[in-house]
């Protein structure tokens, strides 16, 4: 064994554990990287901003996907189907269903029979060339950005932590209400 690899395996494990874990002020914490540390006020500045920027891009794409899943919802419900030869349409098999009840509705005098419907409960949608590798990218962007949000929570330094608070109370605040139970 290398004297050198034992040398910096245990200088690399000391300063790991010698790691202060309560939150300090310093504008030279380095994020991501070693390349990446702030060697003036304006460039922790400049880091603190990136970090508000990418908190608030973080929201728009918990907005954008709940947009796109509201989308391919309505699409769902409004795509025609095929009959199948041997099956029965769809109407008659609601008016044979021990949940569906006839009743008359009006509007503006005019009445028309109906069949209402107790729904169920969605089960899964299915798969679809179009729709889930779209969500399985956006999905994997997202936790992405999120983890890259958490390392620079992670560094414990305030001003990174507070510019993710920034970011992320900017970002709901501008798109939050499109973003309906999620995060």
């Amino acid at each position: 064994m290398d004297m050198g690899t034992t040398t910096t395996a245990a200088s690399t494990s000391m300063s790991m554990s010698m790691m202060s874990m309560t939150f300090f002020t310093s504008t030279s914490t380095p994020l991501y990287s070693e390349g990446w540390t702030p060697n003036s006020p304006g460039a922790y500045a400049g880091t603190c901003i990136f970090l508000v920027i990418l908190a608030i891009i973080f929201r728009s794409l918990l907005a954008v996907k709940a947009w796109k899943e509201r989308a391919w919802l309505d699409a769902e419900f409004n795509r025609r189907y095929v009959t199948v030869a041997g099956k029965l349409p769809k109407s008659e098999r609601i008016s044979q269903d021990s949940d569906s009840k006839r009743m008359v509705l009006s509007e503006n005098g005019v009445e028309e029979d109906v069949m209402v419907v107790k729904k169920r409960g969605m089960g899964a949608r299915p798969w679809r060339i179009t729709t889930d590798p779209v969500r399985a990218v956006m999905d994997t962007v997202i936790v992405g950005v999120g983890y890259l949000l958490m390392l620079a929570i992670m560094t414990m330094n305030v001003g990174y932590f507070l510019s993710v608070l920034g970011g992320t109370f900017l970002g709901s605040l501008a798109l939050g209400r499109y973003v309906t139970g999620e995060h």
